[in-house]
């Protein structure tokens, strides 16, 4: 019991440090994004949930050894790691360029015209349609870090401001297969009546039931 009780106590401690080091994280790197955010006019909110999104809040390899906090492919000169990510000299220069990343190339300098420093969910469908992720649900999962730390409340949000409203991304539901019904026939049946009273064709029950001829036999089942 001692030792359930033990492992118990562990695996809570492990969940609590994990959420205090996003915490952490946020305390670290708040002041930074918001002078980005100011100097630039993409929310800070975004810009923190993106870095905790793709660094696991700064725990990742590439952010531990690359400095590289926004999942930034390019080359690097860490002997410490093989990677594909490139390399910065400290965090706040990861930051700087996610920014000049938004900035300068196409088609993610166009999310400037669209939306304001205030809009953090249009910021973040905007961001995944441009091509940032692959995932679909990338933007809901960024969406979701902002709501359940509260980083809307680093924005300076005017008073009274209302954000807008956006229609959640429809999943398109796969086409389910059609079932094969089938009729018996009965005496007096033929392929004209059967197919006059399911709505199709003589031709086409044939078919379906790979027949060459029309005779019919009482008790036989026919696929429409």
């Amino acid at each position: 019991m001692k030792k359930i009780f033990t492992f118990c106590v562990f695996l809570l401690t492990g969940i609590i440090a994990k959420a205090q080091d996003t915490d952490e994280y946020i305390a670290e790197h708040v002041e930074y994004a918001q002078g980005l955010m100011r100097d630039h006019k993409i929310p800070a909110s975004i810009i923190l949930a993106v870095a905790i999104h793709e660094s696991a809040a700064g725990n990742s390899k590439i952010a531990q050894h690359l400095n590289n906090h926004f999942g930034v492919k390019g080359p690097n000169n860490n002997a410490e790691i093989r990677s594909s990510y490139r390399d910065y000299l400290n965090a706040d220069e990861s930051y700087s360029h996610f920014v000049e990343i938004m900035e300068t190339r196409e088609p993610f300098n166009n999310l400037f015209a669209k939306y304001d420093q205030y809009d953090y969910k249009g910021w973040a469908y905007g961001i995944r349609r441009c091509g940032y992720a692959s995932s679909r649900s990338w933007a809901s999962q960024v969406i979701g870090l902002i709501k359940k730390y509260e980083l809307y409340q680093y924005d300076e949000r005017p008073e009274g401001y209302e954000e807008p409203v956006y229609a959640t991304p429809v999943r398109h539901r796969t086409k389910s297969r059609r079932t094969t019904k089938t009729y018996t026939v009965k005496a007096g049946d033929n392929l004209s009546i059967i197919a006059q009273r399911k709505g199709t064709t003589v031709k086409a029950l044939m078919q379906k039931n790979g027949m060459k001829k029309a005779n019919l036999k009482p008790g036989q089942k026919i696929k429409f």
